[in-house]
């Protein structure tokens, strides 16, 4: 029998153990390194690539990484106006290899909206020609499939609105992604959206896309089942002058600009009629004026009375009230019951001077006040005799935007500070400080009347139950070839909400709109739009309708007598 004894290995065994090891760890660790740098070197060949290729250098270069012009987005970051990569569908004549009349019958079946000869003459052109900018990506794809080695798929940055026509008016357009704003928001803050170190960044609008949406809804509806020529709406915080949304109808989509080229503005859908139209608003001024009587000392007590018995005379004209009470009547009914003959008293007593003064504080002689550059300036009576001063005082002979009116009674709602309406989201330290145009007591009162004419006066189609609407209605005559058109319309309800504490002024306007049973009036026309509105967008505004809560108005009923007739 035999033993074998095996020797363990000695340090030097154990040094070769750990020299394989290290070996084997530093290969790896070249390897990597080898790895690294080929990533590297790739990367910036692609950076180089990327900034340098068209020589571009310094700012330049950086400019490689931020879109051409920012995005536009809402309040809440809903992006309706963006930069992307388009298709586009281009031609070089010289190197088609079909017929030029099929091939431009088959593009006509692809975008049956050019016509086909259109498509022909590019084809049998010169030089390089559009074939479609802006191609959807089916379209591009069908136009590949014809197989022709001529036509190319050019990609470039355009400017498209992703939501269409929504807030179409408040965006404006650009006519390419570098180019200038041709209105709206777009042209009111190119250099905001055009310069290098704020284009990464979204340009946040006040606008709220849902609401703006339902207002645009129910002002369409109200459009087609009244057959109106045109119809408008604002809604705008009351202490912050921030516009929520602003709608014109008809509307536009930005994305097709071509359809709208040629024409002026009051025929065109890209007016935009809360800025750029003037209007007298005829009893919605009302308001404005008594709240003016007030802080002036000549409106000491709500039970103070006017002769309304019959019209009133003055310089060869007669005053008339739509609805005449046939008696004496005080300030609450004057409101109420909608009575010319009644405000027109109230400034012959108060003069012109204070009239002038509050209309002037409003901003009423200037322009719209709104960042945009097409907006409208107030059309100021020439003269102010006695006459003017009694008819401006209920709205005629004097012409403002609707924004004018809706930056107006936020300021008559808020406490009395009147501050100029913004497209921008603000923030709590930016809101301006304002200027009082009304005593905080007069706004205090007039919440209490605008109340009152909606839950028993003209206003009450727009009483959206629990949301403590006040509001007054205006319906007004258009002039027309130096006299007034008994048979148009501006029909206007402007109205606050919720009346205890307000935080949104909402304003609708319809032109030329025939309501129920034929009547024309704010009450029919405008009133039950704004009831729909509020209802729709106050919960998304954070109001909760409240039945148990309203405004205190106990004081100021025993002071109504007769009928509440409709204006």
């Amino acid at each position: 029998m035999a033993t074998i004894i095996v020797q363990p290995g000695g340090p030097r065994a154990g040094r070769q153990r750990v020299n394989l090891t290290a070996i084997a760890h530093n290969r790896l660790m070249l390897l990597l390194i080898l790895f690294m740098g080929i990533t590297a070197i790739v990367i910036c060949r692609l950076i180089w690539v990327g900034i340098f290729a068209h020589g571009a250098s310094g700012d330049d270069a950086l400019a490689a990484f931020v879109p051409a012009r920012a995005d536009i987005v809402d309040r809440n970051g809903v992006p309706l106006a963006r930069t992307m990569d388009a298709y586009s569908v281009a031609v070089r004549p010289s190197k088609l290899i079909g017929d030029p009349a099929e091939l431009a019958r088959k593009l006509h079946q692809i975008f049956p909206e050019e016509p086909e000869a259109a498509f022909y003459k590019k084809l049998t052109g010169r030089g390089w020609a559009y074939l479609r900018r802006r191609a959807l990506p089916e379209e591009v794809a069908a136009v590949n499939a014809l197989g022709e080695i001529g036509i190319e798929f050019p990609r470039e940055k355009e400017r498209l609105y992703p939501q269409r026509t929504l807030a179409a008016h408040i965006l404006g357009f650009a006519p390419n992604s570098e180019g200038v704003g041709g209105m709206g928001v777009e042209a009111a803050f190119n250099d905001r959206l055009t310069k290098q170190a704020d284009r990464s960044k979204p340009f946040a609008m006040s606008i709220d896309s849902r609401v703006q949406g339902a207002l645009e809804s129910e002002l369409y509806a109200q459009l087609v089942q009244t057959k109106a020529k045109g119809a408008g709406g604002i809604i705008m915080d009351a202490n912050t002058g921030e516009i929520i949304a602003m709608a014109s109808i008809p509307v536009f989509d930005p994305n097709k600009l071509q359809n709208y080229a040629g024409k002026r503005c009051s025929e065109s859908p890209l007016c935009n009629h809360m800025v750029q139209a003037r209007y007298e608003l005829g009893s919605a001024f009302k308001p404005l004026s008594i709240a003016a009587a007030m802080d002036a000392g000549v409106v000491t007590s709500m039970s103070k009375r006017y002769d309304a018995t019959a019209p009133l005379a003055v310089a060869g004209f007669r005053i008339r009230d739509d609805h005449s009470l046939g008696r004496w009547i005080n300030v609450p009914e004057i409101l109420v019951h909608s009575s010319n003959i009644g405000t027109a008293r109230i400034a012959d007593e108060m003069g012109a001077a204070p009239l002038q003064k509050m209309f002037r504080s409003l901003d009423f002689d200037q322009r719209a006040p709104i960042e945009f550059n097409e907006r409208a300036k107030g059309i100021w009576p020439s003269s102010w005799g006695r006459i003017t001063s009694m008819t401006t005082a209920y709205g005629h002979g004097i012409a403002v935007t609707p924004l004018h009116l809706a930056a107006a009674y936020a300021a008559l709602v808020n406490g009395g500070i009147w501050r100029p309406a913004t497209i921008r989201k603000l923030d709590a330290n930016q809101v301006p400080e304002g200027r009082r145009v009304f005593s905080a007591a007069t706004s205090a009162r007039m919440r209490q009347l605008l109340r009152m004419i909606v839950s028993a006066g003209t206003g009450r189609s727009a009483d959206a139950k629990g949301f403590r609407v006040g509001g007054k209605t205006g319906s007004a005559e258009k002039p027309q070839e130096g006299r007034y058109n008994k048979t148009s319309l501006v029909t206007t309800f402007a109205s606050a909400f919720p009346m205890d504490s307000p935080r949104y002024v909402v304003l609708v306007t319809m032109d030329e709109a025939t309501g129920q049973y034929g009547l024309r009036t704010a009450a029919w026309t405008a009133a039950p739009v704004v009831k729909r509105v509020i209802e729709r967008t106050g919960p998304m505004l954070g109001v909760m309708p409240d039945e148990r809560r309203d405004v205190d108005i106990s004081d100021l009923m025993p002071l109504l007598h007769g009928d509440k007739e409709k204006e």
